[in-house]
């Protein structure tokens, strides 16, 4: 196995992108990271572009050989990569095993979605759970949030105030990014007095319906100085499953998805969660941003809330969490989520980040996960 290195990455702007159609967005995206690596799009091996559901969300299928097509790539292998909200992550871990394994030299990692289209963007976005046991019966994601977000405040203490913090930290943040969709700051009390979506969360403790795509390119870590000065390295690429229902679950306050890739990418990487200098999470919801921070090993189970209370997971804390905004602020465009969070931290590293960037960062990590938990991705970079 081949050690794997970042060499372009890029984001569109996310958000409402009425003049812009899906393939304006993945293609503005992946010749922007070409761009980025200083190559040639004849220089790619192969594609993987993650998207959850262009087929409900723009009634397009197929959307491999139209971004192939479209973007003038043919006849270079294009292949869609989906697993709902974390098919950004597996596109970028495909990416990352086709370089491994020796299959291809330089691949690109995309993912794309155009959620703004349909008039309520719900139903496309609820087939991410379980059909027979949750959909069907009415239930939509920000009530099976809800009901995580419960039991957390009752098995723990967890304040609604702590959870609103989740969100006021990430608008803190993503008014640094200038592609994030909603770049403003906002306060506890505005999460509060917003209005209720699903008991306890409120409209400004969920992730927006965004339009947006983004792009990195990777290639063998023994090559990536011949195109880049600044090449960031693959540390550790990690996938688990879980249970699409939460019935079927034993713990609601524990997303054993993310638990076990998390540690799996630490063993891979061969470090701890002290050794993390920042992190991009899965914050479709405040709860979700809460859990994260416990799940991934930075605090014990329980201690979110009073952690982030108490601002370690502010910029300067001591484990920034989402400086691009996160899901909240920067935009949740399923498909290009789990790219956007890694040319975050490629961006960090880097050490291009410009007013949201963490000092001295050298080691960052991701976490993609699909539906409640039912797929995690997990990946740590270095410089």
């Amino acid at each position: 196995m081949r050690d794997v290195a970042i060499i372009g990455v890029s984001q569109t702007k996310f958000g409402e992108l009425w003049e812009k159609s899906f393939r304006d967005l993945i293609t503005e995206a992946g010749l922007k990271a070409v761009e980025d690596a200083n190559i040639e799009g004849e220089d790619l091996g192969a594609m993987y572009v993650g998207n959850m559901s262009a087929g409900l969300f723009v009634q397009q299928e197929h959307i491999a050989s139209l971004i192939a097509d479209h973007s003038g790539l043919t006849p270079i292998p294009c292949a869609r990569v989906e697993a709902a909200c974390a098919s950004g992550g597996l596109a970028l871990r495909n990416g990352i095993m086709a370089v491994a394994s020796g299959y291809h030299d330089i691949v690109i990692s995309a993912g794309v979605e155009k959620m703004t289209d349909v008039v309520d963007p719900t139903p496309a976005i609820a087939t991410a759970s379980d059909q027979e046991w949750e959909a069907q019966q009415g239930i939509t994601f920000p009530s099976l949030y809800a009901m995580m977000a419960r039991r957390h405040m009752y098995e723990y203490g967890t304040t609604r105030e702590q959870l609103a913090m989740v969100s006021v930290i990430n608008h803190k943040n993503g008014a640094k990014n200038p592609l994030a969709q909603f770049p403003m700051e906002i306060s506890v009390d505005a999460v509060l007095n917003s209005s209720i979506v699903a008991d306890p969360l409120r409209l400004l403790d969920c992730s927006p319906v965004s339009d947006g795509a983004a792009a990195v390119i990777l290639c063998p870590a023994e090559d990536a100085k011949k195109y880049t000065d600044t090449p960031i390295y693959v540390k550790a690429s990690a996938q688990a499953s879980g249970t699409i229902a939460l019935h079927d679950r034993k713990d609601l306050t524990t997303i054993d998805s993310t638990v076990h890739a998390s540690r799996n990418a630490y063993k891979m990487a061969g470090l701890e969660p002290k050794n993390i200098d920042l992190v991009e999470v899965h914050d479709c919801f405040s709860i979700n941003g809460l859990l994260a921070v416990e799940d991934l090993g930075f605090v014990e189970k329980g201690k979110g809330g009073i952690a982030i209370e108490e601002g370690m997971t502010e910029l300067d804390g001591k484990i920034p969490v989402n400086p691009s905004g996160g899901l909240k602020a920067r935009g949740h465009p399923l498909g290009a989520t789990g790219i956007a969070q890694a040319a975050e931290i490629v961006w960090q590293l880097r050490g291009e980040a410009g007013k949201r960037q963490v000092d001295g960062a050298q080691i960052g990590m991701t976490h993609n996960i699909g539906g409640t938990g039912g797929t995690a991705a997990v990946h740590i970079f270095s410089n």
